[in-house]
């Protein structure tokens, strides 16, 4: 078992780019109904994960700030709260385990940082609840 038999592969997975704004991040969470989602920069090099509390955060830190003008603030005025790391595709497994414990999902990349999916923390609690044996 590797970590590549747990990707999620980057063409499934919702992400927003370093040039969205906050109202484009809005939009994206609400249509795939996830509670944080990956950031690439330009080239697919994974940058950071941004959160429904980062956008909740950053709306009580702007005053004036409504949902007509999130459009205006790009994706780099938004403090990241949490730092989600990534595990490279030929990380060791224990590695990725360590990290799911803590996120409910781990970013993949590859050597270079490029973006290839995620390991959702779901995924992995259903494979070793399937293959428990006593």
């Amino acid at each position: 078992m590797d970590i590549q038999s747990f990707l999620y592969p980057k063409n499934e997975v919702a992400y927003l780019t370093t040039s969205s704004t906050m109202k484009d991040a809005l939009d994206k969470l609400e249509a795939c109904q996830y509670t944080a989602i990956p950031i690439l920069d330009a080239n697919g090099l994974y940058f950071g994960t941004l959160s429904e509390g980062d956008l909740l955060w950053k709306m009580k830190a702007t005053p004036g700030l409504t949902f007509e003008t999130m459009h205006d603030i790009p994706l780099a005025a938004i403090k990241k709260r949490m730092k989600i790391e990534c595990v490279a595709i030929g990380a060791d497994l224990d590695h990725m385990l360590t990290l799911a414990a803590d996120q409910n999902f781990v970013p993949v990349v590859d050597d270079n940082r490029v973006f290839l999916g995620i390991i959702r923390r779901k995924d992995i609690i259903e494979y070793y609840t399937r293959n428990i044996t006593d």
